[in-house]
């Protein structure tokens, strides 16, 4: 991997360019670093308080009548954004899809079952349980390392 760093005052602003032939781990790594750094808090609203909550404190995004509801170990909160605004600023590799209505922190999940039906039961350090859709199982196998082969 090649890097250059290029400092002149005429810059406006920082920018961040990577030129590569396919998005590898090492690239990922990368983007979901600076993806990081961009998303240092989020605003979470309980009754009329507004909350400043740092992304590594909440163990899950989920959709609760139309809002998204972050949750922490001291609450729940309401947050502006959408679920899908979420997964593009939150890095990749701590945060993953469980289903249409769910983000989970991967830091926060203590244990899972698998169902009959396909799906996977995630539960949280808190507690606290969700439910991966069939649509997800692969992704979240994936991130929790779970689809290598037993040769590996």
């Amino acid at each position: 991997m090649k890097v250059s760093l290029n400092i002149d005052s005429d810059f406006k602003e920082t920018k961040v360019m990577i030129e590569t032939p396919q998005l590898d781990d090492s690239v990922q790594d990368i983007l979901d670093f600076i993806k990081a750094r961009e998303t240092e808090f989020l605003v979470g609203k309980d009754g009329e308080m507004q909350h400043i909550l740092k992304p590594s404190d909440i163990h899950y995004f989920h959709t609760e009548k139309e809002a998204v509801v972050a949750v922490t170990s001291s609450g729940s909160y309401k947050l502006k954004e959408k679920l899908y605004e979420l997964e593009g600023i939150l890095p990749s590799n701590k945060f993953i899809r469980l289903s249409k209505s769910v983000i989970a922190n991967l830091h926060e999940l203590s244990r899972f079952e698998a169902s009959f039906n396909g799906t996977l039961c995630v539960y949280f350090k808190s507690g606290m349980k969700e439910y991966v859709s069939r649509t997800y199982v692969n992704a979240i196998k994936e991130a929790l390392k779970m689809n290598r082969r037993k040769s590996e």
